[in-house]
């Protein structure tokens, strides 16, 4: 069965004047720095062209961006907007954390998201210490997340649509980092439901699914992948409480699947103490440490519910 969730918060912006993406070359350790580069101008020239149209909240989240100590692997300013971001040395990591958002997550809220990137950035960094692996994080805001007041968010319409985007993605991190890092997905929320159609023959070797109405499969066996799959919920996310169900209509599925952290579905379930649904990034937490040994691939230390 599936989950019902509904709507959190958040708008769409089409009118918001910003250039087509850059002509980037084939992804590549050899062509990382000058993707970076092409996409930070892409993005200043988004910033001039928002603050043109007086739109000083999109000008300024573009004009961060574009600064340049920033590693874009892919922005596109155009409505509500998608941006790749990576912290770290990707080209030399051993370790790669790709984080998939949820619903309501846009350029106009990006900051957020980074947030939750950053904080798992310095986790890994103060896990595996001096001597540890080699670590990047890459956030993905690389689809059209559902928004608030919308029937999108209880469908998997746009995780279907978002799926072979994230594939590309692992595709073009493996071109760069030579197919040697191990890759994990951290999928947050309706990040999750993406990350579970995305599944099937992915090339990563885990996926994390957090605050999660679930993934539009039954079980863990069925989302397809040699990865290992792991599942927690915070004490207070209101998502333990979303009912379960699963049905057609109009065309499309309403609803996520078993939930991810029954018995039934069948994950490794890890502690995540008792924060709400915005909290599993948050420093300090059990969630961060434990996302943060799935990176590191410390699966024997990380504390199962």
């Amino acid at each position: 069965m599936g989950a019902l969730v509904l709507p959190l918060t958040g708008a769409v912006r089409p009118g918001i004047p910003a250039p087509a993406p850059a002509a980037l070359p084939p992804p590549g350790a050899t062509t990382l720095e000058a993707a970076y580069a092409a996409n930070r101008a892409n993005a200043a020239e988004a910033a001039r062209m928002a603050a043109a149209h007086h739109d000083r909240h999109r000008a300024a989240a573009d004009r961060a961006l574009a600064a340049p100590a920033r590693r874009l692997l892919a922005f596109d300013g155009r409505g509500p907007g998608r941006v790749t971001e990576v912290l770290g040395d990707l080209r030399r990591a051993e370790r790669v954390a790709v984080l998939v958002p949820g619903s309501d997550t846009s350029l106009d809220t990006y900051g957020r998201f980074r947030a939750a990137a950053t904080a798992l950035q310095r986790q890994l960094a103060r896990r595996g210490g001096p001597g540890g692996p080699r670590t990047a994080v890459v956030a993905w805001l690389g689809y059209a997340t559902p928004g608030t007041v919308s029937t999108a968010v209880a469908t998997t319409g746009r995780a279907e649509r978002a799926a072979p985007r994230l594939r590309a993605l692992v595709a073009d991190l493996r071109a760069v980092t030579g197919g040697a890092a191990r890759v994990s997905l951290l999928c947050h929320s309706y990040g999750s439901v993406v990350c579970g159609r995305a599944a099937p023959g992915l090339d990563v070797d885990d996926i994390a699914l957090v605050g999660s109405p679930g993934t539009g499969a039954d079980t863990a066996a069925a989302l397809g992948t040699r990865a290992r799959i792991w599942a927690a919920r915070g004490g207070d996310d209101w998502v333990e409480h979303v009912p379960h169900l699963d049905a057609g209509l109009f065309g499309t599925t309403v609803g996520f699947g078993t939930d991810p952290v029954s018995p039934e579905f069948g994950a490794r379930v890890f502690t995540a103490g008792d924060g709400g649904h915005s909290d599993y990034f948050r420093p300090g937490t059990d969630s961060l440490a434990n996302l943060a040994r799935i990176v590191l691939g410390e699966t024997g230390a990380v504390t199962r519910d």
